[in-house]
């Protein structure tokens, strides 16, 4: 009996799977392993609401692979030990993965690899599976990758996509490997109250629906806080419930400005990924220095807790925060004013505010949290590294009836028009109506703060 055994990490899914394919046709029979790590919940914020979505994605792993005749096999602990543990007691060939991109998921490969190798096995990295392109698939004339995002997506574009693998109708799994017990949602505490569902199949379906309705007007309307016309297929994009090659090709074959809109998107995800795997170590560090003195000190404490809370006295900040400790999730639209609000109007840290949306984002990610983060500070990718948002103009844009800020800040839903995007402004016995705080700086001090911090070096 030949067997191999397929390490699952930021891959959980059964349809468009290489390693689980591979896998299949070099032996008549894999384990399906998935190992949690504890070290990598140490080296991070907690994460209850990813750790919920990881949960019910392994349960809906768990049960496409017995659909198939197979079962998910779960360990605990360090990842090398527990994968050559697994290929002893199998008598595995070969072990296959997804390749990633960051420093601790290459370090991962290798420190297996070697041990495999040690033991006569062998390691089986396979591209393409966790972005739709591999992020070192193609670079510029001098450089390991690419720096600015047109030229990237120009390339990227013009690349050829693997075509997606259909899933194994049968996964046979040797009798007698142990395993844990997949872990349950319900099991994990402090999970956000409008946390998506997660899974395969979940994400199958909401990619299906989308496509189906929201695709058409995704390109006019993706900016639109209110009418919320993403696909919120990050979650299970991130944890690969959905693959993104097969998210490309049935976008294109859809067809139209708001598939190929949407297709823009994974673009962005793949080209942050490229960055991160030629500069892991922008994963904590900056990726352009600006030389930046960061605010500290009891005052720059108060403003990073109002930000936390939603509680800054700007609206549309506001409402985002809260959308984030409620659902775990936050509008695109949403990131990019937040971002810009805490390291360009309060001039505090960008690791702060990644960190705080690693602590709740499902679909918190190294590669684009990180760098989109970086971005809006202006120590990343950006080609205007000293841009400002506006959060008073940003929200007459892209909330302008003021539905989203009523939605999420409900103390000031008795407001309509621009008031409800400026509501220092009204009148003192009006304004002592709304539970609602002042402006935690004046517009005009914070961007003079920032640009007299960006000129001094």
């Amino acid at each position: 009996m030949n067997v191999s055994v397929v390490l699952f990490t930021s891959d959980l899914r059964v349809h468009d799977h290489p390693p689980l394919r591979a896998a299949l046709n070099r032996g008549n029979h894999v384990v399906p392993l998935f190992v949690r790590d504890p070290a990598v919940d140490r080296a991070g914020p907690p994460a209850p609401n990813r750790l919920a979505f990881l949960a019910a994605c392994l349960t809906d792993l768990d049960a496409g692979l017995r659909e198939r005749g197979g079962r998910l096999v779960v360990r605990t602990g360090d990842p090398v030990d527990e994968v050559c543990a697994v290929v002893r007691e199998a008598d595995a060939d070969d072990v296959h993965m997804a390749a990633g991109c960051s420093g601790f998921a290459r370090s991962r490969e290798d420190r297996l690899r070697r041990a495999l190798e040690a033991d006569g096995r062998r390691l089986y990295v396979h591209d393409g599976v966790v972005t739709a392109l591999p992020a070192g698939a193609v670079t510029p004339n001098g450089s390991d990758h690419y720096a600015v995002f047109t030229p990237y997506y120009g390339r990227w574009s013009r690349e050829r996509l693997r075509e997606p693998i259909a899933a194994p109708r049968r996964v046979p799994v040797p009798d007698g490997i142990r395993s844990d017990d997949v872990p349950a949602p319900a099991d994990v505490p402090g999970v956000s109250a409008g946390l998506a569902t997660g899974g395969e199949k979940e994400g199958r379906k909401r990619l299906t629906a989308w496509l189906g309705r929201g695709a058409d007007t995704y390109e006019e309307g993706h900016d639109d806080l209110a009418g919320d016309a993403t696909s919120h297929l990050s979650p299970y994009l991130h944890f690969g419930a959905v693959s993104a090659a097969e998210a490309v090709h049935r976008a294109r074959s859809r067809g139209g400005h708001g598939a190929e809109a949407f297709v823009r998107q994974l673009c962005w995800r793949d080209f942050h990924h490229q960055v991160l795997a030629a500069r892991p170590d922008a994963a904590a560090g900056d990726y352009r220095t600006r030389h930046d003195r960061w605010r500290r000190g009891k005052e720059a404490e108060a403003d990073l807790r109002a930000w936390r809370e939603g509680r800054t006295g700007y609206p549309v900040v506001d409402a985002a925060m809260r959308q984030l400790a409620h659902q775990g999730w936050m509008h695109n639209r949403g990131r990019l004013l937040t971002a810009s609000f805490l390291t360009k109007t309060l001039y505090l840290d960008w690791r702060e505010g990644a960190r705080h949306f690693m602590e709740l984002l499902v679909d918190g990610d190294v590669a684009n949290n990180q760098l989109n983060w970086q971005w809006m500070a202006g120590t990343g990718t950006d080609s205007r590294p000293n841009r400002v948002l506006n959060p008073v103009i940003q929200g007459k844009r892209y909330d302008p009836d003021g539905a989203y800020v009523r939605r999420w800040v409900p103390e000031l839903a008795g407001l309509e028009g621009a008031a409800i995007h400026e509501p220092w402004k009204l009148p003192g016995l009006e304004r002592a109506r709304y539970d609602y705080p002042d402006p935690v700086v004046e517009l005009a001090d914070g961007l003079a703060r920032f640009k007299h911090a960006r000129d001094r070096d």
